[in-house]
């Protein structure tokens, strides 16, 4: 046992309680031993014990009574039954009143220390998914609280920054210039931007500008009209016109040709621009967001992209992080994926295990936040229970960016048995908890797939 649990021994009988007391002693148990029920439920209610040992017959007060009193007291502590009645009847009664496990007597030192390991292993577990799902929680409602503006998440100190930001750049009408890798949210600051503006009730209009070709991409800004071109079949309204009195987002505003450029700065200095093949001037009233991974300064430096374009849109500038600067949002974006994904879906809610969170933080992320999201869909398509666990994450391969998840013990007798546990958890879930099949992909026999799954308190969870 790793963790010295706090343990209850109630039994009449002199020797059969010291002999408990000095066998779980050397397993480095903190033991309390009394010599009948009254003493054990004064016990109970003066010291806080993990585990209560109780023979089942002691005079008027039984171990059925310190069991109900156990648990009235702290439903949290497990409680042994020892008994010389070891029929299914009396199993179930005791199982039903709240009992983990009961020791049958006659029983020898090694069966005392297993009840008592297997019962600790389970306390620990429990006490275990408790922590998860109040970290997860804790995580959950700093999503809701704070730390988010729009369908932004973080609290890194850059976000908190930016995030402070937008607020203050949603008051103007100037424009606004995103810098950030791909995948880092540019669009979620612009319509964050739109969404706490004055013109949060028009339109947000968004055009890519790097995935379009130079004839379309004036199309699709400026419009045109019937007969403009080949194909031309009726008018079109560009997203200029569509953004009217909203918010029109240049996303990729790196990649325009400069031939676009200009017609580009004319709008947004004059506020006016012409259909592709009209006549006509049009007024619009569009705010400018745009946001680009590339480097403008550098692009101005080649000739690529105009000085004075830069400059009309290099107003209010933001430069996002990339997700590798800030993993202390990471976790909070995932459980924010986490639970949109699953809510879209339909699905149960579910958790992150820590060993789950830690690959999370430890991955590079080169895709940003969008690979992260990415990432959450896809560990719930191949999950197969409520829990995210590492083996949901393997596609990411782990190994490969050196993520070390912190070792909680190095004691090998206790590492080993959690890789074995482990082992039996995997082949029963692979072999949809056919036992015979789960022995086969093992390598042992059916017997001792039981013996095993006993031992680790497996069998219950079938």
């Amino acid at each position: 046992m790793q963790k010295k649990p706090a343990i209850l021994i109630a039994e009449d009988t002199d020797s059969m309680r010291e002999a408990m007391v000095q066998i779980l002693k050397k397993e480095g148990c903190s033991l309390t031993a009394v010599s009948n029920g009254q003493k054990a439920i004064s016990a109970i209610h003066m010291q806080n014990f993990d585990i209560v040992i109780t023979d089942y017959k002691m005079g008027n007060i039984s171990g059925m009574d310190v069991l109900k009193a156990s648990k009235k007291i702290n439903r949290d502590i497990e409680v042994l039954i020892i008994t010389a009645y070891g029929t299914i009847e009396l199993a179930v009664e005791l199982m039903k009143a709240g009992a983990w496990d009961f020791i049958t007597k006659p029983f020898s030192k090694e069966t005392l220390i297993y009840k008592v390991d297997r019962t600790w292993k389970h306390i620990q577990d429990r006490n275990q998914a408790i922590k998860l799902m109040e970290e997860n929680a804790y995580l959950k409602n700093e999503i809701n609280q704070k730390f988010n503006v729009g369908e932004m998440v973080g609290k890194a100190p850059e976000m908190i920054n930016i995030f402070k930001s937008i607020k203050k750049i949603a008051t103007s009408d100037s424009a606004v210039l995103i810098f950030g890798e791909s995948g880092t949210g540019k669009e979620l600051v612009a319509r964050a931007i739109h969404q706490n503006s004055p013109r949060k009730n028009a339109t947000f209009v968004r055009v890519n500008c790097g995935a379009l070709a130079e004839g379309v991409l004036e199309s699709e800004l400026f419009g045109h009209e019937k007969g403009a071109f080949t194909g031309a079949f009726k008018q079109k309204k560009g997203r200029f016109e569509l953004a009217h009195k909203g918010t029109l987002f240049l996303d990729e505003i790196g990649d325009i040709p400069l031939n676009t450029q200009i017609k580009l700065l004319r709008v947004i200095q004059e506020k006016e621009f012409e259909r592709v093949g009209g006549e006509e001037t049009l007024q619009v009233d569009v705010r400018i967001i745009a946001a680009t991974h590339r480097d403008l300064q550098e692009e101005v430096k080649a000739g690529r992209f105009r000085e004075d374009l830069y400059y009309r849109l290099h107003i209010l500038p933001i430069t996002l992080p990339p997700l590798r600067q800030r993993k202390e949002d990471i976790p909070l974006l995932a459980i924010y994926f986490l639970n949109k994904i699953t809510s879209e879906r339909g699905l149960s809610p579910h958790e992150f295990t820590k060993n789950a969170l830690d690959v999370l933080r430890g991955y590079p992320w080169p895709g940003n936040v969008r690979e992260l999201e990415n990432a959450i869909e896809r560990a719930l398509v191949l999950n197969e229970t409520d829990t995210i666990d590492l083996e949901d994450l393997l596609f990411l391969n782990v190994k490969n960016f050196g993520t070390e998840i912190a070792q909680t013990s190095w004691n090998l007798e206790a590492c080993l048995a959690d890789t074995e546990r482990e082992l039996l958890q995997k082949a029963m879930k692979r072999s949809h908890g056919v036992k015979a099949r789960a022995a086969r992909l093992l390598g042992i026999k059916e017997g001792a797939l039981y013996y095993k799954l006993e031992k680790y308190g497996l069998l219950q969870k079938e």
